[in-house]
């Protein structure tokens, strides 16, 4: 499963080799930043957790065995600190504000517009994620947001497909709930 690259730089990792380290950080850094920032919507606690993420993985490399591929592995280290912090948080986290309109011609009004709108879409989708238990919303992210596959997500999440087909169909029908609830409410308000 590892490239002779991969099982290079891991020994040397082993053997104290803190430049190695590094540039395993430098290799990765982004795909843990992004799942960290996916789950939690919030760039400082991403921050936080992509460290806590290579701090863990640094220590785990003694036992990493290579049966799965590097990224996975490291993936599934992230993926489950994100998950750690999301509980202890209890899901208070701080949410993107839309940002605010400048003065602008009528074309480039069109065009704020659209973003506003899809900016309100993101914004729905991330708050109906947040109400969702932590598993549900991980498994969402994984497959729709990281576009990751069945096998992957096996390998992940340590679950079998059917299993994961099954939480990924209880999970989407538990969004649209939340989802929709939160449109009607929306609307109320807007009417009312």
């Amino acid at each position: 499963m590892l490239t002779n690259k991969e099982k290079e730089l891991i020994e040397e990792i082993r053997r104290g080799n803190t430049r190695a380290f590094t540039d395993l950080v430098e290799r990765y850094k982004d795909l843990v930043f992004t799942l960290s920032l996916r789950l939690l919507g919030n760039r400082e606690e991403a921050e936080e957790v992509s460290q806590d993420a290579f701090i863990k993985i640094y220590k785990a490399l003694v036992t990493f065995k290579g049966d799965s591929k590097l990224s996975t592995w490291i993936y599934r280290i992230a993926y489950n600190t994100a998950l750690d912090r999301i509980k202890k948080n209890k899901r208070s986290q701080d949410h993107v504000e839309i940002d605010q309109v400048r003065k602008m011609g009528l074309a480039d009004m069109d065009d704020a517009l659209d973003k506003m709108v899809q900016e309100e879409k993101r914004q729905l989708i991330h708050h109906s994620l947040a109400k969702l238990p932590a598993e549900d919303a991980g498994i969402i992210t994984l497959f729709y947001f990281e576009e990751k596959n069945l096998l992957e997500m096996e390998k992940i999440l340590k679950l079998s497909a059917n299993t994961i087909k099954v939480k990924l169909f209880r999970a989407r029908k538990k969004l649209a709930s939340i989802m929709e609830t939160s449109l009607e409410r929306e609307i109320l308000e807007s009417n009312g």
